[in-house]
């Protein structure tokens, strides 16, 4: 198995939203969501009670899927795409 290691600890996303205003999301990652190798929870990021926008898990060969509703494909592409390529600052 093919294992992958991308974001490592909480970050914020901007994600360019086709239908709305663009968004900052923050990305959690979550090591327990089922059974998947990685799974980064989704949250709006500057509310005090922040909604809940699903997540996208990553198989062992690297494919991804979001589990949610809230999101278009263009939207999950630009999250999967920030997670796979995140360089953490030094």
């Amino acid at each position: 198995m093919n294992t992958h290691s991308y974001l490592t600890r909480e970050a914020k996303a901007f994600v360019k939203r086709r239908n709305g205003p663009d968004e900052v999301i923050r990305v959690v990652p979550d090591l327990l969501y089922k059974k998947a190798v990685q799974c980064y929870r989704l949250y709006t990021a500057f509310e005090e009670n922040p909604d809940d926008l699903g997540c996208i898990l990553f198989d062992g060969q690297g494919f991804w899927i979001y589990d949610g509703n809230l999101l278009s494909v263009a939207e999950q592409e630009q999250l999967a795409d920030f997670i796979i390529n995140y360089v953490e600052r030094l």
